[in-house]
């Protein structure tokens, strides 16, 4: 068998789009030119405790494999918390920081981080990636939202699983939102329809754009909705409006807006991913407050259009069990861990094991409460 050659490249420059796309499938978020974007605006980079440090796995020069790391100094933009961890380290006067990370900057999608065609190239890869954090003298490894078969290789190489949930909604058919509908319990869905109405009394009508239908003024106004959802949180947006306008360039047809107006007026906005019959909610912002509006603009009209689409299933985005109430039903999500001191792996072993075993607790009860006349839809 030929041997297998890695390395760690800090650019995407040095891997052409063509070998990538061979390996990372259609989910948008891991496409080279979304990666690219990151990059190339400085929204993950070095400055911003981002710092790419690509695992390739090449075969007689030829790339098989690869893994997106990111040599990381802090833990914003993850969507896993491990703040607690960092904070046990501190007070036992060992660093925690930098730690080793694969995971899509700013994004809790699930996707492949073990980008190869073979379970055992999947495991090869998982392996010497920790023979990468050895070498940098890493706290720590941690992979974020993997794929189950991603999961499988990283458990035989020795990582630790940790669980997690999301809310998800599965398109099962349906002829049209109102068939959607009929299949909840009558106290949820008139609750929802009075929900709806409210929207539809505040003179509010919606339009959804997808690829080129999407104007640089409506980005624009996207953007400025994006930032005040950030600032009525105290906090500043990841990402930049150059960002987006690079996805929209050089990706359109990943991208959909859900726009919502008054009269001529917009006052509301979603954007969503689309990639591999799956919608990513991602982000959202509004001019003013009406009731109602957040809950219509980020599900229901994404809803309607995965139904008229025939899109398989809509990814919320994370946390969020308000969500439930729209159709998104509790889904576990999965990350990964390896710890460097033997000491911190141990006490983080018996804490997942607990945590584990409340989480699936959790997500059971959540079970029990999902709107449908079932157990599902």
């Amino acid at each position: 068998m030929p041997e297998k050659e890695f390395s760690i490249v800090d650019s995407l420059a040095d891997i052409s789009e063509a070998a990538w796309a061979s390996l990372a499938g259609d989910n948008p978020t891991l496409s080279y030119r979304f990666l690219n974007a990151l990059h190339e605006t400085g929204c993950a980079s070095e400055a911003t405790g981002w710092s790419p440090r690509f695992l390739l796995m090449k075969e007689r020069g030829e790339l098989t494999g690869a893994m997106p790391l990111y040599l990381k100094h802090h833990s914003m933009g993850e969507y896993v918390f491990d703040h607690g961890w960092a904070d046990a380290f501190h007070r036992h006067g060992v660093a925690y920081y930098p730690k080793l990370l694969s995971a899509i900057p700013f994004t809790p999608v699930t996707g492949n981080r073990l980008l190869a065609g073979t379970a055992q190239d999947r495991v090869l890869l998982a392996r010497a990636a920790l023979q990468v954090a050895r070498q940098m003298e890493t706290s720590s490894l941690h992979v974020l939202f993997p794929t189950e078969q991603d999961r499988q290789a990283l458990v035989e190489a020795g990582y630790m699983l940790r669980e997690g949930v999301q809310f998800h909604w599965e398109n099962h058919g349906y002829a049209d939102l109102d068939a959607f509908l009929s299949t909840m319990k009558m106290e949820k869905r008139k609750k929802l329809r009075q929900d709806r109405r409210r929207v539809q009394d505040a003179g509010i009508h919606f339009e959804h754009l997808a690829g080129t239908a999407i104007t640089a003024e409506v980005l624009r106004f996207f953007y400025s909705c994006y930032v005040l959802t950030y600032q009525a949180h105290y906090s500043k947006p990841y990402l930049s409006l150059d960002f987006f306008e690079r996805l929209l360039a050089a990706m359109p047809d990943s991208l959909m807006i859900v726009l919502a107006k008054r009269g001529d007026t917009p006052v509301a906005v979603a954007l969503n991913l689309v990639g591999g019959n799956v919608m990513y909610g991602r982000y959202w912002g509004a001019q003013e407050f009406v009731s109602g509006l957040h809950f219509e603009t980020c599900y229901m009209q994404s809803i309607a259009y995965c139904i008229g689409h025939g899109i398989a299933s809509f990814e919320g985005g994370a946390q969020g069990v308000h969500k439930m109430s729209r159709g998104l039903v509790p889904t576990p999500t999965w990350s990964a861990h390896w710890i460097a001191d033997a000491r911190f792996a141990d006490a983080i072993a018996d804490f997942l094991a607990q945590e584990t075993a409340s989480m699936n607790d959790y997500i059971d009860e959540l079970s029990e409460h999902v709107p449908f006349k079932t157990a599902g839809p």
